[in-house]
């Protein structure tokens, strides 16, 4: 049986923020978004990298994952037709803000959001006796243009994000070396790295894709993978990075740094090194709520939020405090939709949580098996599991499993990124599955049976023939 309507507040106008928001005023709740930039779209917000820095996209980034295994379940990201849109299958990031603005439109949703406003504080409200409710009401207090304003809701969906906090190793020498350092999260364009000798920390997503971009003009890119030793550096990069630094005389692999020297030297872990002009961390980000005050009931420990059960719910704080878009490596925006529309059904009474004990054991039994299997802490929220991800829908809120041709697509798509790393945004051949998923949703037109065969045996000749193929 349903609740009455509750007053809720969403931190942050994102991606998950946004679904939220969604989710939750159909399930009929008061919705308010409290964004702190000047527009939705979080990350892929871009800025110049001048003033206050939300965003960490910089000018030339491109998809990762094909446009048709992203979208919202019933908003698939199509091409706009016509005027400067991108119809690329690995659009760049101004596409895909259009796409976030376009879905925030077509729901609705921009009177729900409050810009330019910066939350400080959300607390929990006592209850009588001067304890708290195992699931409390909430004070937030936000500014805008200098004013203070407090207001108090029923529950909070925390959504602001998991790329905003970099984080920085701890190298010998850091602090006193005199030359540039920043993280990539500042990283905008390459120019002014013109004809510098530059080390990049880090070799996934962001440090490859940062690194291929400023070879074509810096002097020399070195490039850091946090192994001890050659060997072990040459056995995790892949076999796209690898055709990489064959294809280009100035680009090299170290393992990882030992040390920077006072005189502009960045020693490697096996005693090679080389005098550089920056450094560049890709290191990656650290979850991080300095807003939120829970009385030590949420805490981030080594880039682990909790405890949350299933990645939401603090089991003492349930369900009045939720986080939205907590894991890494799933199906976005796919998987934040399905916690929010999870969300929204548990506040709304549709859908009801186990007791706080049940939560908490579940939660220890999770971490206890990811410890196990020998994930790192860190990596608590790393899911790379698009099963795991298609039960968890069902389980949670009846959400439809992800078609399978949309799976192999996504895998696919890995997969050719492993193997050419320069090229798979451009030169791919799809199966006869995917394929076919994509005629029958309206991404590729209607072909006779006896033509299919031809088009894809040319295409993936083509592909072939370019020494890019998927398989």
């Amino acid at each position: 049986m349903r609740s009455s309507s509750m007053t809720v507040c969403v931190v942050g106008a994102g991606l998950s923020g946004l679904v939220s928001a969604r989710e939750l005023l159909r399930e009929g709740h008061e919705v308010t978004v409290i964004e702190k930039s000047h527009g939705v779209g979080g990350q892929w917000l871009y800025d110049d990298g001048h003033g206050m820095q939300s965003s960490s996209v910089y000018a030339s980034l491109r998809l990762i994952s094909p446009r048709e295994a992203m979208g919202f379940s019933d908003f698939p990201f199509h091409a706009k037709v016509g005027g400067d849109g991108d119809a690329r299958r690995y659009p760049g990031h101004r596409e895909f803000l259009r796409y976030i603005r376009d879905f925030c439109d077509t729901f609705g949703l921009m009177d729900a959001v409050r810009f330019n406003t910066t939350v400080q504080r959300i607390s929990m409200v006592p209850a009588p006796g001067d304890g708290f409710s195992p699931s409390p009401m909430w004070v937030v207090r936000s500014t805008r243009d200098g004013v203070v304003t407090e207001e108090t809701f029923d529950a909070v969906v925390v959504a602001s994000g998991n790329h905003s906090q970099p984080r920085l190793p701890a190298i010998d020498g850091m602090d006193t070396w005199r030359r540039r350092q920043l993280h990539c999260h500042s990283y905008r364009v390459p120019e002014p790295f013109r004809d510098e000798v530059v080390v990049v920390v880090g070799c996934k997503e962001s440090g490859k894709d940062i690194g291929l971009e400023l070879r074509k003009v810096a002097k020399e890119v070195h490039l850091s993978v946090n192994r001890t030793t050659m060997e072990a550096a040459e056995g995790v990069v892949g076999a796209g990075l690898c055709k990489a630094l064959a294809n280009h005389a100035n680009l090299h692999l170290h393992p990882q740094i030992d040390r920077l020297q006072a005189d502009g030297r960045v020693v490697f872990a096996d005693g090679s090194c080389v005098l550089a002009d920056t450094v560049i961390y890709c290191t990656g980000y650290t979850y991080s709520f300095p807003f939120l005050e829970t009385e030590g009931r949420v805490t981030v420990d080594d880039n682990r939020v909790g405890p949350l059960f299933e990645h939401v719910f603090p089991p003492s704080l349930a369900p009045s405090l939720s986080f939205v878009g907590i894991p890494t490596k799933v199906i976005v925006p796919l998987f934040m939709e399905v916690q929010a529309r999870w969300v929204a059904q548990v506040l709304s009474g549709r859908r009801t949580l186990p007791s706080e004990e049940e939560m908490l054991l579940s939660t220890d039994e999770y971490y206890r098996a990811r410890e196990l299997a020998g994930v790192p802490k860190r990596r608590t929220h790393v899911l790379l599991d698009l099963e795991y991800c298609d039960e968890y829908g069902e389980k949670h809120c009846g959400f439809p499993r992800l078609e399978e041709w949309k799976k192999e697509l996504a895998w696919s798509s890995v997969s050719n990124k492993g193997d050419n790393l320069e090229t798979f945004r451009d030169d791919f051949c799809d199966s006869e599955l995917v394929r076919e998923g994509l005629r029958k949703n309206g991404w590729l037109p209607l072909v006779p049976p006896e033509q299919r065969k031809e088009q894809m045996d040319l295409a993936c000749s083509a592909v072939s023939i370019s020494g890019t193929s998927n398989f």
